[in-house]
C-alpha cells in the first residue's frame, strides 16, 4: 500500500546495540562513522521519526501480526481451528498441546519485547529533545506526536503479551537505564492501569485522522481511544490468574465505564470513523491496496517488502485453497472454518460468504470447485482477490492487518452499557442494530427484535461479535474475558455433531448440494430451472434425472448439475491429533484443552531458563 510505513529504521537498530555494549567499550575501541548515538537518533524530528518506525516495525512480520500472533494464536475456537493434526508448531498452539520448546511461541514473544525496549527508548528520549518544548508550533506537535505514537505502541505490545502470557515483565524504561536485565513478572491490572493512563495521555498528543497529512498506518487518535476501549474491557474482564482460577476484579465496572466514555467519544465524530454501508467493501479495499474511505479501520499493521520480516501472509496461509499455478497464485488453507460457524449465520447475511468460503481452486484452470461443510475455509485476506493479482508461489501477498474496526467501537459501546446500566439503553440498542442492519443490507427488515434484559442482550452481543469480527483474531480473546472459552468449545463440538447428524435444529442442513460451473464460477441449484446462492439451507435438492451429470473434465464446461458432497465428510474421522488414529472434527478441535491452563500459553524453556527460578511458569505446565 503506499505510504506504507513498513520500511524499517537502521537507526534504531543500530542505536540499541551501541546502547547494549557502551559499558564494554574500551578506550583503544574505533568508534564507527556510521553509529547513531542517542544524541543524534534525537537530534531532530526526522531521526526521532526514524527511530519510531523502528517500533512500528515489531509490529509486523512472520512473527508478529504478519502471521503468527494474528492467525496461529486465535485459534482453535467455536469459530475455526487450524488445519492439520498435531505437531510442535501452529498444530500444537491450535490444539492446545504446548511444548516449551515450541518456537511459535518463543518468537513472537521475544519480538513483542523488541517492541517495549524499542518504544521505551522512544519514551524516555523524546520529551528530551528541545522540540519537544519548542516555540515553533509545528515542530512541538511533530515530536509530541511521536511521542504518543510511542505510547500507543509500548501499550499494544503490552496488551498482547498479558492477553496470552498474564503476569509478564513490564518494563517501562529502557535496557541501558536497567538495573536488572530479568525484571520479575508484574501484575496484569498494575500494567493495565499503567498503560491506560497512557493512553490517556496520548489521545491528547495524536492528530484525528482527516487531521494527520498524508493517508498512512500511523496510529491517529481515533486509534488511541478504541484500543483504549479495548484494554479496558480486558482490565475489567476474566483471565487466568496464579490460582488456576478464572477470575475479574470487584471494581470491573470502573473500566467498562472507560470503554464506554472512550466509544462515544469516537461515535461522536463520525467524519472521523464511522461503517462503511458495505460489509464486503471492506475486505475488497483491503485486498485492492486501497484505503476505506470512511476510515473503518481505524487501527492497521501495514504491510510490505516480499518479506518475514516486515511483510504479512494473509492470503497466503489463510484464505481458500489456491492452486499455484492459477492466475492467482498459491495461498489458503490454514486456517478451516467450522460447520457450526457457517450455520450460525442468517442466510440473508452478507457477511457470511465474505468471512467464510466454500470453495477452491484447484488447477491450473481457473475454475472454481465445491469443498465440502468439513472443509471451509476463510475468506477476508483471499488470495484471489488480490488486485493486482501475484500469481506463481510468493508468501507475501501485502496485507495489511485490521486490528480494530469501527464495528467494534460500536458493540464495544454496546457491552459496556449494558452492563453499567443493568441493562440496554436505546443508544446501546441503536450501536448494536447499525452493526446488524449493515451486516442484512437489502433485508433490514430480517433483523429480529433486540432484546431489552441484560442477560438477553449480553447473549445478543456475544452473538453479534462471533458474527461480524470472524476470522480478525477477536473471537478467543472475547470469550476469555467473558470466561466462556471452554464452554463455547464444548457447545461448538455438540452443534458440529448436530449438524453431521441433521437433527434439530439443523434438520435444514442438505447431505448433497448440485452445482455448475459456468465460467470459473460456481451456480447452485435449489429448485427445477433455478439458480441460486442458496442452497445450504434445503434438505432435499433433487433436479430431474435428466439434469444431472457428471463431473466435467478440467476446463471444460459443465452443462448438468453435478450432485456434490456437503455434509456427508462429517461423519468421517479426518484429523489424528494424538498419534492413535484420526478422529472427527468434533472431537479433533482444541483436543487438548484443559480449563484454569489453556486460558494462557507457557513461558518457553530458553526464558524460564535464563531467569534462573525467579520467573514462575503458568498454572498447568
Amino acid at each position: 500500500m503506499k505510504n506504507k510505513i513498513y520500511q524499517i529504521s537502521t537507526a534504531i537498530t543500530i542505536l540499541s546495540v551501541a546502547v547494549i555494549f557502551n559499558s564494554c567499550k574500551k578506550f583503544t575501541e574505533v568508534e564507527p562513522v556510521s553509529q547513531y548515538t542517542i544524541a543524534e537518533t534525537f537530534s531532530d524530528v526526522s531521526n526521532a521519526t526514524s527511530a519510531l518506525i523502528g517500533v512500528y516495525d515489531e509490529l509486523q512480520g512472520d512473527n508478529g501480526y504478519g502471521i503468527r500472533i494474528s492467525m496461529y494464536y486465535p485459534y482453535d475456537t467455536d469459530e475455526g481451528i487450524v488445519s492439520g493434526g498435531i505437531d510442535n508448531g501452529r498444530r500444537g498452539v491450535g490444539r492446545y498441546q504446548l511444548l516449551l520448546t515450541n518456537a511459535e511461541i518463543s518468537n513472537p514473544f521475544r519480538q513483542l519485547y523488541r517492541g517495549v525496549e524499542k518504544a521505551n527508548l522512544c519514551i524516555d528520549q523524546i520529551p528530551l529533545m528541545p522540540q519537544y518544548t519548542s516555540a515553533i508550533a509545528t515542530e512541538q506537535a511533530a515530536v509530541k506526536r511521536l511521542y504518543g505514537e510511542a505510547l500507543t505502541l509500548r501499550a499494544q505490545f503490552l496488551f498482547e503479551l498479558i492477553r496470552n502470557w498474564g503476569d509478564v515483565p513490564a518494563p517501562m524504561t529502557p535496557a541501558f537505564k536497567q538495573t536488572d536485565l530479568f525484571p520479575l513478572a508484574a501484575n496484569r491490572d498494575s500494567t493495565y492501569n499503567k498503560i491506560l493512563a497512557d493512553l490517556a495521555t496520548a489521545k491528547a498528543l495524536v492528530p484525528w485522522r482527516l487531521d494527520a497529512g498524508t493517508r498512512n498506518e500511523r496510529i491517529t487518535k481515533g486509534a488511541v481511544m478504541a484500543l483504549r476501549a479495548k484494554i479496558a474491557l480486558f482490565r475489567g474482564g476474566f483471565s487466568l490468574r496464579s490460582n488456576g482460577q478464572m477470575e475479574r476484579g470487584s471494581n470491573y465496572l470502573t473500566y467498562y465505564q472507560i470503554a464506554k466514555q472512550e466509544c462515544e467519544e469516537l461515535m461522536a465524530n463520525r467524519s472521523q470513523h464511522t461503517l462503511n454501508p458495505n460489509y464486503e467493501n471492506i475486505w475488497r479495499n483491503v485486498t485492492s491496496f486501497v484505503y476505506d474511505p470512511q476510515g473503518e479501520l481505524i487501527f492497521e499493521v501495514g504491510a510490505g517488502g516480499g518479506n518475514g520480516t516486515s511483510d504479512s501472509r494473509m492470503g497466503n496461509y489463510d484464505g481458500p485453497t489456491v492452486n499455484a499455478a492459477s492466475r492467482y497464485g498459491a495461498g489458503g488453507g490454514g486456517i478451516q472454518m467450522l460447520p457450526n460457524y457457517f450455520y450460525a449465520f442468517d442466510s440473508v447475511d452478507t457477511r457470511r460468504d465474505i468471512t467464510v468460503t466454500h470453495y477452491q481452486v484447484p488447477t491450473v484452470s481457473n475454475i472454481k470447485g465445491q469443498r465440502r461443510l468439513g472443509e471451509l475455509n476463510t475468506g477476508k485476506y483471499r488470495r484471489d482477490w488480490r488486485i493486482p493479482l501475484l500469481p506463481g508461489t510468493a508468501l507475501n501477498p501485502g496485507y495489511n492487518w485490521c486490528m480494530i474496526r469501527f464495528s467494534d467501537v460500536l458493540l464495544m459501546y454496546a457491552e459496556a452499557v449494558n452492563e453499567i446500566n443493568n441493562g440496554p439503553t436505546q443508544l446501546a440498542k441503536d450501536a448494536f442494530e447499525e452493526v446488524r442492519k449493515r451486516a442484512y443490507r437489502g433485508n433490514t427488515s430480517l433483523i429480529g427484535i433486540t432484546p431489552s434484559t441484560k442477560d438477553s442482550f449480553f447473549v445478543a452481543i456475544t452473538n453479534e461479535r462471533f458474527l461480524e469480527f470472524g476470522h480478525e483474531g477477536i473471537r478467543k480473546y472475547d470469550l476469555l474475558r467473558w470466561n466462556l472459552l471452554g464452554a463455547k468449545i464444548a457447545e461448538a463440538r455438540n452443534k458440529i455433531q448436530q449438524i453431521r447428524d441433521r437433527v434439530a435444529p439443523y434438520t435444514y442442513v442438505p447431505q448433497y448440494v448440485y452445482i455448475k460451473n459456468i465460467g470459473e464460477e460456481i451456480v447452485y441449484y435449489t429448485t427445477t430451472d433455478s439458480v441460486s446462492k442458496q442452497p445450504f439451507w434445503r434438505p432435499t435438492q433433487v433436479p430431474p434425472a435428466a439434469a444431472i451429470g457428471t463431473a466435467p473434465a478440467s476446463g471444460a464446461a459443465a452443462t448438468k448439475w453435478v450432485r456434490t458432497d456437503w455434509a456427508q465428510n462429517l461423519t468421517g474421522n479426518v484429523l489424528d491429533v494424538d498419534g492413535t488414529g484420526n478422529k472427527p472434527l468434533f472431537q479433533a478441535m482444541a483436543f487438548y484443552f484443559v480449563p484454569g491452563k489453556s486460558e494462557l500459553l507457557p513461558y518457553d524453556q530458553a526464558t524460564i531458563s535464563a531467569y534462573q527460578g525467579k520467573l514462575k511458569q503458568n498454572p498447568g505446565y
